[in-house]
């Protein structure tokens, strides 16, 4: 596992805006950067990043498994009561995964620590599936990479054949929120996806979804909404005003209500508990509950929580690092650190994406 420095495309910006990538900047900052890319050994991504995704997504369903029809694991997730029939339903009708990622702490040597499962949201997946490919291919019609060059993903295929997978009715609508640049072109290019799949598809924003006289939520053209994909994540559904319609409104969602289990940073001690010792995974515990083998350097999360709010660092039993946020009233676990490579002044995180349960 190699960082190699190389210079941006001269182009970058005709290329971005070509397709449709509206967020490469962030409020003034660089989100996209080409100043560097990551070069693997296929033993590397094969053995130390792709068969541990693959076992640890077994061991996940295995999970769900065991936590859906439990009320002692559903209460200590904080998942509402008045909403534990609807997920069980999910998952007792087998409705389909779409995707998933699973962070891990990785620098080339010794198995990669699994830090978290982003299960509900497709954060990256736009650039990861697509636009990295137009790099690596504009780099080799530069010269700059070697026409043997590959990366080893093959999300965006893979996203293809699950949209098809996915009982729609022929039509799927995509939702998210209004206020998000980088939310509504992820949502496009999984619109794209699933156009590519043979489903029609029609866009809504969040806010616009109605519900009708029969308890359907509708779009903007009173059309129901059978089947929608939604960027926008379980904690909040379960407990916003519509969600009295969620069971009756008969929608099916992508993805489905049992990945509010998989989504809830409550699965890390979870899967300690039940697979102590595992090699991907680090000592975790709820709460209250931590152990010897926590050690004195640890991570502090809520189990609800976005782009690293209201964590907290601990390192050799001192505080070094903690983040605001609206979380933690729900509840914490406690994560064994496992520190992120470090490249000069960078941290680099390994994204491991699922697709219909696949690495």
């Amino acid at each position: 596992m190699l960082r190699i420095a190389c210079a941006p495309r001269p182009n970058l910006l005709q290329r971005a805006n070509q397709y449709g990538f509206d967020f490469h900047t962030i409020d003034g900052e660089p989100y996209w950067d080409e100043n560097h890319y990551y070069q693997f050994t296929l033993q590397q991504i094969e053995r130390d990043l792709e068969d541990p995704t693959n076992e640890l997504e077994a061991l996940c369903m295995d999970l769900v498994e065991q936590v859906v029809r439990d009320e002692y694991w559903l209460t200590k997730l904080q998942i509402p009561k008045h909403q534990w029939q609807l997920i069980l339903d999910s998952w007792r009708f087998k409705e389909p995964s779409l995707y998933g990622r699973m962070d891990f702490a990785y620098n080339g040597n010794g198995p990669a620590k699994l830090l978290e499962y982003n299960a509900d949201t497709p954060t990256s997946i736009y650039e990861a599936a697509f636009f990295q490919w137009i790099w690596l291919e504009d780099q080799v019609k530069a010269g700059t990479l070697l026409r043997s060059t590959d990366q080893f993903n093959s999300i965006q295929e893979k996203l293809i054949a699950q949209m098809a997978k996915i009982p729609s009715d022929g039509e799927m609508h995509f939702a998210c929120c209004q206020d998000s640049t980088e939310d509504r072109a992820t949502v496009e290019y999984l619109e794209d996806c699933a156009q590519q799949a043979g489903v029609a598809t029609r866009f809504i924003y969040v806010e616009d979804i109605g519900v009708n006289t029969k308890g359907q939520f509708t779009d903007l053209d009173d059309y129901e909404i059978s089947c929608l994909f939604k960027l926008y994540p379980w904690e909040w559904m379960l407990t916003d005003p519509f969600s009295d319609y969620l069971a009756k409104s008969k929608t099916r969602f992508v993805e489905p209500a049992w990945k509010a289990i998989l989504s809830n940073k409550g699965i890390l001690p979870l899967l300690w508990q039940f697979h102590k010792g595992h090699p991907n995974l680090l000592p975790s515990y709820f709460e209250g509950e931590q152990k010897a083998d926590l050690g004195n350097s640890y991570c502090k999360k809520p189990l609800f929580s976005r782009e690293g709010a209201n964590i907290s660092l601990i390192e050799d039993g001192k505080p070094t690092l903690a983040v605001g946020g609206e979380y933690g009233e729900e509840g914490y676990i406690y994560q064994s650190l496992s520190p992120l490579p470090r490249f000069n002044e960078s941290f680099t995180l390994i994204g491991s994406w699922v697709v219909g349960h696949e690495a």
